[in-house]
């Protein structure tokens, strides 16, 4: 078969067009990308059940701890008077009946230990009349792997202890104990475990540095569902994410209560899922600037989750410029100077010059429903922030399906606003889900989009039926088959560049055993982290998309999908074998661009998934050219095809 490339009529492609998303959904970040180790670390926990417009949040705060040793004689007490921090009020009243006991935290799946690893401990406690020793211990079995002994003063103020220590073995799964050298009373609270060679002091290294492998163009944060709230008391709330670590308001994470049903007494596995907000807003942004990916923040409109609740602020409420204001005011503490309020705050947590933003999003998956008037809130928004921020390129969503009729709506209503204000939006956020069947049958879906619309892709993937997916802990979600299906689809959204812009699949993070959502991109638990099929697609992607798109053309063979793009002297062309039968690829162009330099192949059998035992078992690989213009495509395969003048 034959595939032509041609550089007349070739399109610029927006730099950096495949990003990522990170939501904290799958203890994505609190038990994830947060290096924080211990697990409800400052008493804060809820229990949240129920379902929509119906939920209880009750106080768990002593959730992940219990008395050490198993039995012993510890009584434990959650009170609030006089606590450390008004934001967070909840600490814990320790009272040992005998020198060695105290409590312990479950740390999620337990402690893992690197050898060489310096780990760095702090806690604050107090104490009125116990006058001994505490100690923090990390234990492997009877073991003491690390640890270390405090004096208490008696004094009734509360004090901040720390120390470091470097792990001299690898264990997995240890147990970190805090107990009291002798009987007695004492109060504590703000634990954390965190290991020094976290990014940025923040960010757990392995998953850090998959992401960095990426090169993202851009970042998406905080979602997704968590930013509209499962009801808007329970929305993201950024200004809350910022400042000191510990005085950050504990919030109930929207995805404690996915999947609640009669059958469960609509209580989920992970009704006590919180978000502790150790990653905020100003650890989000250094995150961008680390990765070289540009943020893209996304913010509330005064409508909650229209899956999960009726809730939202009506237009002609005073209340909803308190939603306008802080997107307003997002844009100031991203790249306000340091004569401004927000900018003096990001200057006073450690960074002085502005963060690099040029995006901003406006609602995640809302849509007009029920009175709600979200077209004209939206155009609010837009008009207030673009008065301020003429600048800044927003993305607008239409909803969270494609080829319904609110999806048609949003789209006839943009076109409208972009023929009146061509800046109206930057592109519009379309979010899918849906079968490998669909993407193939819509490879060309974006050649029939109106030009003069952009699009962000900023939610998608494969759903494979019989996979596992959209359920819990389903690794096996992500299979060959669907990844595939991504890769063909793509080399539809890299042909129309000039329309999808931005293009991020979702979810990012998930850890093994505390899985709401399957498939993810990257998988994970207390020790290792593997990237899976669908990664390794999105990743070919994200490195081998050059500045031009140039049109192309296969000759009709079936199951073949194929999109070229150029970049200083490379021409780079993905072609997807989606038959099984191994095809012959003849490349040709009306320019010269030059010989097949390298192949990258990613192949395997449908049902194929990587996994921590075998985390490499679908991952790229080269292949030897043995022609200068012709390829081999294996059966069931993605291939890069790099040629070079």
């Amino acid at each position: 078969m034959k595939i032509s490339i041609s550089n007349e009529n070739k399109i610029t492609a927006a730099r950096g067009m495949t990003g990522l998303f990170i939501e904290d959904i799958n203890y994505a970040i609190d038990g994830g990308l947060y290096a924080e180790m211990l697990e409800n670390a400052n008493f804060e926990a809820r229990d949240v059940s129920g379902k929509r417009d119906n939920y209880r949040e009750l106080h768990d705060c002593g959730y992940g701890w219990e008395a050490f040793p198993s039995g012993a004689d510890v009584k434990l007490k959650i009170k609030t008077d006089r606590a450390l921090f008004p934001e967070n009020p909840h600490y814990m009243r320790i009272d040992a009946g005998a020198a060695g006991t105290g409590i312990t935290n479950r740390a999620y799946d337990g402690i893992y230990l690197e050898k060489g690893v310096v780990y760095r401990v702090s806690f604050y406690a107090r104490s009125y009349n116990y006058k001994g020793t505490v100690s923090v211990g990390i234990y492997g079995g009877d073991v003491l792997l690390l640890g270390k002994k405090f004096k208490l003063k008696a004094d009734g103020k509360w004090r901040r202890y720390e120390f470091r220590a470097k792990s001299k073995t690898e264990f997995d799964r240890a147990i970190f104990a805090f107990t009291l050298g002798g009987a007695g009373i004492i109060h504590v609270d703000c634990f954390s475990m965190m290991p020094e060679n976290a990014v940025l002091g923040v960010f757990r290294r392995d998953l850090v540095k998959l992401m960095k492998d990426f090169k993202p163009g851009f970042l998406r944060f905080p979602g997704g569902c968590v930013v509209e709230g499962n009801n808007l008391d329970n929305r993201y709330l950024w200004k809350n994410s910022i400042g000191q670590k510990e005085r950050r308001k504990h919030n109930w994470n929207r995805w404690a209560v996915h999947a609640t049903d009669e059958s469960n007494n609509f209580r989920s596995a992970y009704s006590h899922y919180g978000q502790s907000l150790g990653v905020g807003y100003y650890e989000y942004f250094r995150l961008a600037e680390y990765l070289g990916a540009k943020p893209l923040p996304v913010v509330g409109v005064g409508i909650a989750c229209q899956y999960m609740s009726t809730q939202f602020v009506p237009l002609d409420s005073p209340e909803l410029e308190t939603y306008i204001q802080d997107a307003l005011d997002v844009v100031e503490f991203a790249r306000g100077g340091t004569d401004t309020v927000w900018g003096r705050v990001r200057a006073d947590m450690g960074h002085p010059q502005p963060f690099a933003l040029e995006y901003l999003g406006i609602g995640n998956e809302q849509w007009e429903d029920r009175g709600n008037e979200f077209y004209k809130r939206f155009e609010l928004f837009e008009k207030r922030i673009h008065e301020k921020y003429p600048d800044i390129k927003i993305i607008g969503t239409v909803g969270p399906t494609v080829g319904t009729s609110t999806h048609e709506s949003a789209w006839e209503w943009t076109r409208e606003q972009l023929e009146k204000n061509p800046d109206f939006v930057y592109a519009s956020d379309e979010h899918f889900y849906v079968s490998p069947e669909w993407l193939y049958a819509n490879t060309n879906v974006y050649d029939g989009y109106p030009r003069n619309a952009r699009v962000c892709a900023g939610e998608y993937a494969a759903h494979v039926p019989g996979s596992g997916c959209a359920l819990f802990n389903a690794p096996q979600a992500n299979v060959w088959e669907g990844a595939l299906a991504e890769a063909a689809f793509m080399t539809g959204m890299e042909r129309n560049a000039d329309i999808v812009v931005m293009a991020s699949y979702a979810p990012l993070f998930a850890r093994l055993g505390y899985t709401q959502w399957s498939p993810d991109l990257i998988w994970f638990d207390g020790k290792d982290s593997y990237a899976t099929a669908n990664y390794y697609v999105q990743q070919l992607y994200s490195l081998y998309t050059g500045d031009f798109v140039l049109k192309t053309q296969t000759d009709g063979t079936e199951k073949i999908y194929a999109s070229a793009s150029e970049r200083e002297g490379m021409t780079f062309v993905k072609v997807v074998n989606a038959s099984d039968e191994e095809t012959e690829a003849e490349i040709g162009g009306d320019f010269d661009f030059g010989a097949l330099a390298r192949i990258i192949r990613l192949e395997g059998e449908l049902t194929d998934y990587n996994t921590l035992e075998e985390p490499f078992k679908i991952a790229p690989t080269e292949i030897a050219p043995a022609s200068a213009r012709t390829v081999t495509l294996s059966p069931r395969s993605f291939n890069v095809l790099v040629f070079m003048k």
